[in-house]
């Protein structure tokens, strides 16, 4: 007997959880910059026991902002695999040290991420890009554009994950999940006409006019 059904994953803007810790409080543009500032210091200083310390700052902001941790575990999942299979690599290539770095490197900014997109409002997110973009106004790019390319790519990113699924399954059901082609076009084919109703939608809305 099968068990309940999982909500699909509804992506990076999809993960927000209300709440009014400090952290859902503070200013979006403030949370930016400090996923920024993070991000930059990760890359920056090395060794693994600053992985630990960036490591721990990010479970203390998943702690502060009191989000459930199923909101964030399930968008860490992907970023758990790939650190382990990176960590393996650099162990083999350059010793544990390393490994340990890059792996907790890896899995404490993606959890911080996971955070703020958790604490903070999607239109929120975009209205902060939309304003950071507005130099792009002197190279003949709308900031408004700009906003909602970035924001379409968040969404069509779950969107893509879910094609990927059904088309699986369905060649499974068909008993041709070893048939590379039998998963690989349907889902191509389907992505390319996602691709063009998004497209469509939004030349009917007069958004490619410029």
């Amino acid at each position: 007997m099968s068990g309940p059904i999982r909500p699909p994953w509804a992506g990076p803007l999809g993960l927000y959880h209300p709440g009014t810790s400090v952290i859902h409080r503070a200013p979006a543009g403030f949370k930016l910059a400090f996923l920024a500032v993070f991000a930059i210091a990760v890359v920056a200083v090395h060794g693994p026991v600053s992985a630990l310390v960036f490591l721990a700052v990010a479970l203390l902001a998943q702690l502060v902002a009191r989000v459930p941790w199923h909101r964030t575990t399930r968008g860490l999942v992907p970023a758990l695999l790939t650190a382990a299979l990176i960590g393996a690599y650099q162990w083999w290539a350059r010793g544990w040290a390393t490994a340990v770095e890059v792996a907790v490197d890896l899995v404490a900014l993606v959890l911080l991420a996971a955070v703020v997109t958790a604490t903070t409002r999607a239109d929120t997110l975009l209205d902060v890009l939309t304003r950071l973009a507005r130099p792009l106004r002197h190279v003949g790019l709308r900031p408004e554009t700009f906003a909602l390319a970035v924001g379409l790519f968040l969404r069509t990113i779950p969107v893509l994950a879910r094609m990927s699924l059904e088309t699986r399954d369905a060649a499974r059901a068909r008993g041709l999940e070893r048939e590379p082609r039998a998963i690989l076009v349907p889902a191509a084919v389907r992505m390319v006409a996602h691709a063009r109703a998004t497209g469509d939608a939004l030349a009917a809305r007069g958004l490619d006019e410029r």
